[in-house]
């Protein structure tokens, strides 16, 4: 998914740029101030990971920990996941209209949202957002989505 190989979270923001390095830090603090009991922080599939480990729920569809919000840097921007508005319609539609509402722009991909520095962000939306599922009902939306999901085809 992802391409870093730090192990920590302090390698992976000490090899970044800069600016960043400063970005992500920026936004890094709003999610670790609004993030409700239950998750953790770590770096997991190249990327920091807000999750929930597998001691707490163990049944994932990749037996990896659940993860709930995510924060990287590509060549020519930043992302930031929330999992939550990707996986719940009314999430994602509450996300969009409080980014027009700040009159921030919200460039956003399949499950992620772009920027170069933090103040591209309405950083009281992403931290409203982030407090906004608590671990058990971000559970509930994994599940709901994870049934909508079809089963593979038998390969035969």
């Amino acid at each position: 998914m992802f391409s870093s190989k730090a192990k920590t979270v302090k390698e992976y923001l000490d090899a970044l740029p800069a600016d960043q390095r400063t970005a992500l830090s920026k936004v890094r603090s709003v999610v670790r101030k609004n993030l409700p009991a239950g998750y953790k922080e770590a770096m997991n599939f190249g990327a920091i990971t807000y999750e929930i480990p597998l001691s707490r729920y163990p049944t994932t569809y990749n037996k990896q920990p659940l993860c709930y919000v995510a924060l990287s840097a590509a060549k020519q921007h930043c992302s930031l996941y929330l999992m939550a508005a990707y996986g719940n319609g009314a999430h994602a539609a509450w996300l969009a209209q409080e980014f027009a509402r700040t009159g921030k722009k919200l460039d956003r991909g399949k499950a992620c949202i772009r920027f170069k520095a933090a103040e591209d962000l309405p950083l009281d939306v992403v931290g409203a957002s982030v407090a906004k599922v608590p671990v058990e009902q971000y559970v509930e939306i994994y599940e709901a989505s994870r049934k909508k999901t079809k089963p593979a085809r038998d390969s035969r």
